[in-house]
């Protein structure tokens, strides 16, 4: 069942995929219809799942899930994994590849290999006050609250010195 991502409750559990690339107005577009399609369809042992997306900065795809009144199984995470590689496939993005970095550099996003990342960090290219975004966020207060960071706040603090 497709609910607006506002509603959803802050307990909600998320998966963030970010676009190795900005998707176009014109794909975030498409991207928004054929998830909202799946998320209208998706369900996890024969009941509705309650679920709502989110697009961000044209790079990121945020799913939401209401788990109060039905949480996802193995296999509609499944499902959902397997929508998001027909995605990637579609759009000649890549979406699964968490050894990948997104950050701010002025207004702008970056995204960069993890190996990058950590050669700018040894480079004092980035610091601990560079905006990351914290895709390893669990719920949808989380996400709120602790998605966009100061790198000394999230997991890419390690690279810091």
């Amino acid at each position: 069942m497709l609910t607006d991502f506002t509603n959803l409750p802050d307990d909600s559990r998320v998966w963030i995929y970010q676009a190795n690339r900005k998707l176009s107005d014109e794909e975030v577009a498409q991207i928004t219809e054929l998830t909202n399609d799946f998320l209208a369809k998706w369900t996890a042992h024969g009941s509705e799942l309650e679920a709502g997306l989110e697009i961000k900065y044209n790079r990121f795809i945020v799913l939401g899930l209401n788990q109060a009144s039905a949480s996802a199984s193995g296999c509609s995470i499944d499902a959902s994994v397997h929508f998001i590689q027909s995605l990637e496939e579609k759009f000649d993005v890549d979406l699964l590849d968490k050894m990948n970095v997104t950050f701010y550099t002025g207004k702008y996003i970056a995204h960069k290999p993890l190996t990058d990342f950590r050669k700018m960090a040894k480079d004092k290219s980035v610091s601990k006050n560079t905006v990351v975004f914290n895709n390893l966020v669990n719920t949808k207060a989380e996400y709120l609250e602790n998605w966009e960071v100061p790198a000394s706040e999230s997991w890419h603090a390690r690279f810091l010195s």
